[in-house]
């Protein structure tokens, strides 16, 4: 009798590279899908995960769109590409809180523990690192997608992080901060104007938002009569 085959030990989980790139999205617009776009491309992501806070600790709450219709944009510009994942980490639940980054990157991580994880942000957000929450184990716990604006240079924000985080070889690129545990790349391909307060003016003002949204998005924002 011949004995049965010893079954195949499991291949190893691919490692995938996987992006959070969190806000309020109030509303999600093309420059957001702009810097989700080049960064996917640049970095080779598997996937770039939105994350709209529904208690941001930077924003009052007065001031937010409520959580269903940001996500439910959110969702509908992710539906038109591959790769673009809307998450519901920051969603409300039935006690108020506070969404903080460095605890939705850390629940990321017990998720996707193989996973290699960026952040991405924009140079003005990564401008004021020194006043979110527990900073400098943010800058450790993962790599930075950082979306410039036209002339912004690097050492900028250099000087935001921290001596002794700065890695002991310098990078010889110059668009990446090495760390002692993770890296900091500014990204330059893109550079959009659109900004959400722009259009929520101009729905305010009456006035078209073609273009400055995905089509769905403006679909969506004209039959909920958004920001009227």
């Amino acid at each position: 009798m011949i004995p049965p085959a010893a079954p195949k030990p499991a291949a190893p989980a691919q490692r995938r590279s996987i992006a959070l790139f969190g806000g309020t999205f109030a509303p999600i617009h093309a420059g957001h899908i702009a810097v989700a776009q080049a960064a996917q491309r640049r970095f080779h992501l598997d996937a770039i995960h939105f994350i709209p806070s529904s208690r941001p600790p930077h924003k009052s709450q007065r001031e937010l769109t409520p959580f269903v219709h940001r996500y439910t944009m959110v969702a509908l510009a992710c539906a038109e590409h591959v790769g673009f994942l809307p998450s519901l980490a920051e969603a409300p639940g039935p006690q108020p809180h506070v969404f903080y980054s460095i605890d939705t990157v850390r629940k990321y991580r017990r998720e996707h523990p193989d996973d290699h994880i960026y952040f991405i942000l924009g140079a003005d957000q990564f401008l004021e690192f020194p006043t979110w929450k527990s900073y400098e184990q943010l800058l450790d716990s993962c790599d930075f997608i950082v979306a410039s604006r036209p002339g912004f240079r690097l050492d900028a924000l250099r000087l935001i992080v921290p001596p002794e985080k700065l890695g002991r070889s310098p990078a010889h690129d110059q668009h990446k901060i090495v760390l002692r545990k993770s890296v900091v790349h500014l990204l330059t391909t893109v550079a959009s104007h659109v900004s959400s307060t722009e259009v929520r003016e101009r729905l305010q003002q009456k006035k078209g938002i073609h273009g400055l949204v995905p089509s769905r998005v403006e679909e969506y924002i004209l039959g909920q009569a958004l920001y009227r």
